[in-house]
Formats: structure tokens, C-alpha cells, sequence
């Protein structure tokens, strides 16, 4: 009998307006904060507005100005640089560090702390630290490269002010800075990897390398695939550490696309035709994400 009065229709009823009741809070908080700026950013994307005075609709002219903007063009163009060149590098020394640290040493709690450390810090102590390891004459990199006698003190490069070097100065200065939560990702997976499974493939007389290629990629496969696609949104976000490492230089051609929506907001006032621009990031973004995970689906089928 208490199973049939559990599936009477009065009980559902108040078992469906008791979960709403709990939801409700976080419903209306979420419709505050985060639907209704976002309905009201493309609102504000269809005006010319300037902060002051009322919006003056103007329809998808934002949009369209975009593709006639060689400075927006540039700087999508710079983003996809940062990217292409992050991303691979960040993906790759995760799984590497991953790897070393999931190994049954006693230096392991050492080596997963170190790995992650420099996670913790703000971006803009992370990028005061690559300024000074990366200044011309009395940086820690020319220091060692002439300790070497790789360089010499009338050739050092100038790794934040000569293009294509200030690439790298940023990318390898973020891959140090964000290396530690894909490589805990990694390491999370890793850890569910049975140790039997490993067992039997090394009875089996499979070595070292034939079970890394054989077992631990394929089953690290999801996680690879959320590590670069964190990386990639992670990265077409870029802003804050070219901001105070190169502040878009020399001569914009570092400028990331953020950094543009920011010098026409704040700086230029329109903030119509920043919004535009965001909301370009977000369709690119979201066609990127469709892109990775159709991909992935297609490799987990096969």
C-alpha cells in the first residue's frame, strides 16, 4: 500500500513543487546575475553606446564593422598565435609532469607540490616574475644562456621587446603559471588506472613504452580532451599577462583580442561595439567546443 501512495499523482506533485521550492533561490540568482546581463549584453551589442546619454539602436552595424576593422582582425589574429602555441605546449607538459609525479617514489609529494606551485600565485605576480627573469643584461635567462656562453652581452636578446621573442617569453611564462591544474587532472586519471591492469600487461611482456602508448594514453583520452579544451577557452581569454608583460607591444602586435574589447570599452567608451565583439568571442568559442567534442565523439566511437 505505501508503494502505491508513493506513486499517487498527489505525491508526485509535492515532491516536484519541493525540489522547485529549493531550486527557486538559485534560480533567481542565476536569472539576475548571469541571464539577464547576458540578454541585456546583446542588447547593449545592437546600440552605440558610450556609458552616458541613452543607446542609439543601430541594429547588426556592430557586427558588420567588425570585418572591416583591420585592428580587430589583427588582434584575433594574435589570439589564435597565443593559442596555437599554448596550447599543444601546455597539454603536453602537463601529461609529462603528470607522468613523473604519478610515479611510486619518495619524492612524488614533493615533486606534485613543486609541480603545482606556481598555479597559486596572482597573474600579476606571475608576470612580475617573467619581467625580471627575462630583462635584457641582468635577467635570469640571459644570466644563464651567457653563463654558457650561449650569448654574449652584445647580442642578448631582448625577449620582451623583439618580435617573434616575446611570444615565447609569454607562453613559456604562462605554460610555468598554469601547468599545475591540467597536470592535476592528469594525475587524477592516472590514479584511476587499476594497478592490475598494469600487472597483467607487464606479465604479459609488455614494456615501459608499449604500456604508456597502449594503455595509459587510451585510457587518458577523455582527460586529454578536457585539458585542451580548458586550454583552448583558457587561452583565447588571454588578457592579463601580455597586459603587464608587453602591455600589447611592440607596436600592438601582441595585442590579444581581449585587450582590444578592453581599449574600446574603457578606453574609447563604446561599449556597443565591445559588446559586439565578446559576443563574436563567444560564437567562435562555442563553434570551437562544438568542433572538439563532435571530434571526440568520432574517436570514442572508433
Amino acid at each position: 500500500m505505501s508503494g502505491n501512495k508513493n506513486r499517487t499523482p498527489n505525491y508526485k506533485r509535492k515532491r516536484a513543487l519541493t525540489a522547485w521550492l529549493f531550486l527557486l533561490p538559485f534560480l533567481c540568482l542565476f536569472t539576475v546575475f548571469t541571464i539577464y546581463p547576458v540578454v541585456q549584453g546583446v542588447w547593449v551589442s545592437m546600440n552605440n553606446w558610450s556609458l552616458m546619454g541613452r543607446l542609439k539602436f543601430v541594429g547588426a552595424d556592430n557586427y558588420v564593422k567588425m570585418f572591416h576593422d583591420h585592428k580587430f582582425i589583427e588582434a584575433l589574429q594574435h589570439t589564435c598565435i597565443f593559442v596555437v602555441m599554448c596550447v599543444p605546449l601546455v597539454s603536453f607538459m602537463a601529461l609529462v609532469l603528470a607522468l613523473l609525479a604519478n610515479r611510486p617514489t619518495k619524492f612524488k609529494k614533493f615533486l606534485r607540490v613543486s609541480y603545482y606551485l606556481p598555479g597559486i600565485l596572482s597573474v600579476s605576480v606571475a608576470s612580475y616574475i617573467a619581467k625580471y627573469a627575462f630583462s635584457p643584461y641582468n635577467g635570469l635567462v640571459n644570466g644563464v644562456l651567457r653563463s654558457f656562453g650561449l650569448i654574449t652581452t652584445e647580442s642578448e636578446p631582448l625577449w620582451m621587446q623583439d618580435y617573434p621573442l616575446v611570444w615565447f617569453t609569454v607562453v613559456l611564462m604562462t605554460c610555468w603559471w598554469t601547468l599545475g591544474f591540467p597536470m592535476l587532472l592528469y594525475l587524477s586519471a592516472l590514479q584511476d588506472i587499476s594497478p592490475e591492469l598494469m600487472e597483467a600487461a607487464e606479465v604479459d611482456g609488455a614494456n615501459a613504452r608499449q604500456q604508456l602508448f597502449h594503455i595509459t594514453l587510451p585510457l587518458l583520452r577523455p582527460t586529454i580532451f578536457l585539458v585542451v579544451l580548458l586550454q583552448i577557452i583558457a587561452s583565447f581569454k588571454v588578457f592579463a599577462q601580455i597586459q603587464l608583460i608587453t602591455g600589447g607591444g611592440p607596436a600592438s602586435k601582441t595585442r590579444p583580442l581581449i585587450q582590444y574589447i578592453y581599449e574600446q570599452a574603457f578606453d574609447k567608451n563604446k561599449m556597443g561595439y565591445a559588446a559586439a565583439m565578446s559576443y563574436s568571442l563567444f560564437a567562435i568559442l562555442c563553434v570551437v567546443t562544438l568542433i572538439q567534442l563532435k571530434f571526440q565523439n568520432k574517436m570514442e566511437a572508433d
